[in-house]
Order: structure tokens, then C-alpha cells, then sequence
């Protein structure tokens, strides 16, 4: 069978599988199911571009991985054909541990794991179907590799992952404060003292990039409405696998609804088998079967619910830098209680709630961004730009959100 495939990737052209054992790894139905889960959740709901997938992702920060080690070989430094594959394995799967609408059901179908746990469980499964050629791969993936600077390809603040989704979700939303010039980041990337780091000229681009994720942040991916539509989401999947718990029937595909039944815990999830098993037949399309089904369900709550994402009638979403105001808060849930027939405790978990956010663009505490200067010394990015904004973006900013049904805005008070 010929396997060197060559894909036409919107964002950068024709991408070519590098060998053997990837394409056999692309065409593995682990990963094949990442055509089935969109990389920006409900976004679609604001950008209705916004339909590209976790597959697409992953080829695309592997197609910056291959170019990334050749920027790196030109300067010098030695990296091995076992060691280019390894890193381009541990690139290509890094998000395979996605669940449905990718992080929009985050820790709501398995409490307290993260898709990164996932990722490395799916992959040791994967390394004995394959008879151990991805331990490289996942030693780099886990940082257990002895050349750091490997892992920090794969996972840092300046990786492919973020080079890749930066763009792709800037070209598929249409958001173009998100734009930056991955290219060029990459012929400036260099490697001091086993760590990534930036020649000194590729500085402003850093500072770029820094901006344009901050951006994206507060115009795409914590938009309010994308905020809603995750809400609506997560509320849906709460009261369905309470009908549950309660004996009520309810529609399901079978591995949508191993989750709904059983609250598996991270131990369990992580030492027996046939949940990762079943997890891994899980995507978008299983819970938007559902949802559609669901939303003509007897139990008012749930098809409520149900109707309001199917028709885009999403929660009205607040957010503000202060704690809501609690007299409004409980006067909405009192029109909740009288509107819909439901009690006080279903009026504040499904129709009136309220949550946080967090956003900083740069982590001084999670591996620095290191520029290294004319006279070989690496400084951190925030040192080194005179770009006093910088500073600004490695504060981390909370915000408030409060959500409600806007229909509850021209109901009486009771």
C-alpha cells in the first residue's frame, strides 16, 4: 500500500505524512475520530466558520513540528531520524485525548482528568498495538525524555500546538486579530542549554503572537455567546444523567450513555480498561444525536434545555468584573421558579447560575519565553521587550458571569 499521502491543508498548503508508522497512526480509528470533534466547541454559534476539527489541528502543528526541526538542524543542532519521528508522533496525537465539542465537556463527562491524561493513556494503548515504537514519543510527550527542549516543542508557551491553533482558528472564525506569523517564529526559534528559545531579532513577533493570543481569548474562545452555548452544553449533560440516577429513560448512544450512568472517577477511569475503551467511540455526533432527541423529552428542564441549543436560544450571558448583584441575582431565579415550574434548586443549577473566568496570555511561572540577546544571554520576554504591555498580559484577569434565560428580563417579578 503506498503511504506517503500528501494533504491539501486550507492554512498552509500540502502537508505530506512523513512515514510508515504515522500514516498508520493517522489512519488508526483513535484518531480518526478527531474528524469528528470540532477544535473551538460552540464557537460555531458566533463564527459559523468556525467547523474545523481536532484533526485538522493536528495535522496542521505536525506540519509546523517538521518545519520547526528543520530550522533547528540548520542552526546546528543534532536531532536523529528516531528522535524527528518521535516528536512528530508526540505532536500529531497530543489532543487525542479530546472528548466531544473538545474542551466544552471538559471534566463534566469525567470529573477531575484532563484531555492531556487521555492523550497519554490512549498512547501507551497505541504503543502496544504498535509493539513499542512510540515509547520515544511518549517520553518526549511526558517530559521523562532527557532532551527537554524536545518536549517543549510539543508542549510550552511557545509551542506548535499554540502556533497552529492560533492561526487555524484565526482563518476558520475570521478573527483576524488573531493572525501571526508562524513562519517566521519558527526561523527564529533556536535551542540554549537544552531550552527553546527566540533570536533576539524574532522579538517583535513574540510580542505579537503574546497580543494576538490575548485577543483571541477574549474575542473567540471566552466570547460571551461561545460562553452560553458551552454553558447550555454542560447544563444538558447535568440533568441528563440526573433523569438518570432517578430511573427515568432516556435516549442514548451506548457509549454516550455508559457516561450518563456511571460516575466514573479518576482512579476508575484510569485502571480499568473499558472506559477508555468506550470513550474513545465518543464524539460530537453522540451528543448532538441526543440533545436533538432529548429535546422532546417530558421532563421540562431537559427539553428546554434541549430546544434552546438546537434553535440557538442560548442563556444571556453577563460579564463583569465585580460579583454579580445578589438581589438580582435571586429575584431572577424567582421569575425562573414561576415561569418554568421548577423548583428553587432547578431554577439556580439550570436557568440562573453563576461562574468565573480566568485569562492570561503569558505564565512567568509556567516556562518562560526565553529571547536569547546578541551577546548570548537568554532573557525572559518580559525583560527583554520594551514593551511595557507585556507585563500587563502575564496578569492573570478574573471576570464574573452571570446567566439567565433573557426572557426572564420582561417577567414580573413574583
Amino acid at each position: 500500500m503506498n503511504k506517503k499521502k500528501i494533504i491539501n491543508d486550507p492554512v498552509y498548503g500540502f502537508i505530506s505524512i512523513p512515514t510508515e508508522l504515522i500514516f498508520d497512526l493517522i489512519s488508526h480509528p483513535y484518531f480518526q475520530r478527531l474528524r469528528y470533534i470540532k477544535q473551538l466547541g460552540m464557537t460555531h454559534l458566533v463564527y459559523p466558520g468556525a467547523l474545523h476539527t481536532r484533526f485538522h489541528h493536528a495535522l496542521g502543528a505536525m506540519y509546523l513540528m517538521d518545519t520547526a526541526l528543520e530550522t533547528l538542524r540548520n542552526k546546528g543542532h543534532q536531532i536523529s531520524a528516531e528522535e524527528e519521528e518521535a516528536v512528530t508522533i508526540a505532536i500529531l496525537l497530543h489532543d487525542i485525548g479530546h472528548g466531544p465539542f473538545s474542551h466544552a465537556l471538559e471534566n463534566t463527562i469525567i470529573d477531575g482528568i484532563a484531555h492531556e491524561d487521555i492523550s497519554s493513556m490512549l498512547m501507551n494503548k497505541l504503543n502496544a498495538r504498535f509493539e513499542g515504537k512510540l515509547t520515544m514519543a511518549i517520553d518526549i510527550f511526558n517530559d521523562t525524555y532527557p532532551r527537554k527542549f524536545l518536549h517543549q516543542l510539543v508542549s510550552s508557551q511557545l509551542d506548535m500546538d499554540r502556533l497552529d491553533y492560533l492561526n487555524r482558528d484565526s482563518f476558520f472564525t475570521g478573527v483576524s486579530e488573531g493572525v501571526i506569523s508562524s513562519e517566521r517564529i519558527i526561523k527564529m526559534l533556536n535551542v540554549k542549554d537544552d531550552h527553546v528559545v527566540v533570536d533576539e531579532k524574532g522579538i517583535y513577533s513574540i510580542e505579537k503572537f503574546l497580543i494576538a493570543r490575548r485577543l483571541m481569548y477574549w474575542q473567540v474562545y471566552l466570547h460571551k455567546t461561545v460562553i452560553a452555548g458551552e454553558e447550555v452544553l454542560t447544563k444538558i449533560f447535568r440533568r441528563g444523567r440526573e433523569l438518570i440516577s432517578q430511573g427515568k429513560e432516556l435516549f442514548a448512544t451506548p457509549a454516550l450513555l455508559h457516561f450518563l450512568k456511571n460516575r466514573i472517577s479518576r482512579d476508575a477511569f484510569m485502571n480499568e480498561d473499558h472506559h477508555l475503551e468506550t470513550f474513545a467511540c465518543l464524539d460530537d455526533t453522540d451528543i448532538m444525536a441526543s440533545v436533538k432527541v432529548w429535546a422532546y423529552h417530558p421532563d421540562q428542564v431537559l427539553s428546554h434545555l434541549c430546544k434552546n441549543l438546537v434553535q440557538r436560544n442560548l442563556f444571556r450571558v453577563d460579564i463583569t468584573n465585580e460579583c454579580p448583584d445578589e438581589a438580582f441575582v435571586e429575584s431572577l431565579r424567582q421569575k425562573a421558579m414561576e415561569k418554568y415550574g421548577v423548583s428553587y434548586e432547578e431554577a439556580a443549577a439550570y436557568f440562573v447560575f453563576t461562574t468565573s473566568i480566568r485569562n492570561n496570555a503569558y505564565n512567568q511561572n509556567d516556562g518562560n519565553i526565553g529571547i536569547l540577546m546578541k551577546n548570548g544571554e537568554v532573557k525572559d520576554i518580559a525583560a527583554a521587550s520594551d514593551n511595557s504591555n507585556l507585563v500587563a498580559l502575564a496578569k492573570t484577569v478574573k471576570k464574573y458571569i452571570l446567566c439567565y434565560n433573557k426572557e426572564l428580563l420582561n417577567q414580573e417579578a413574583v
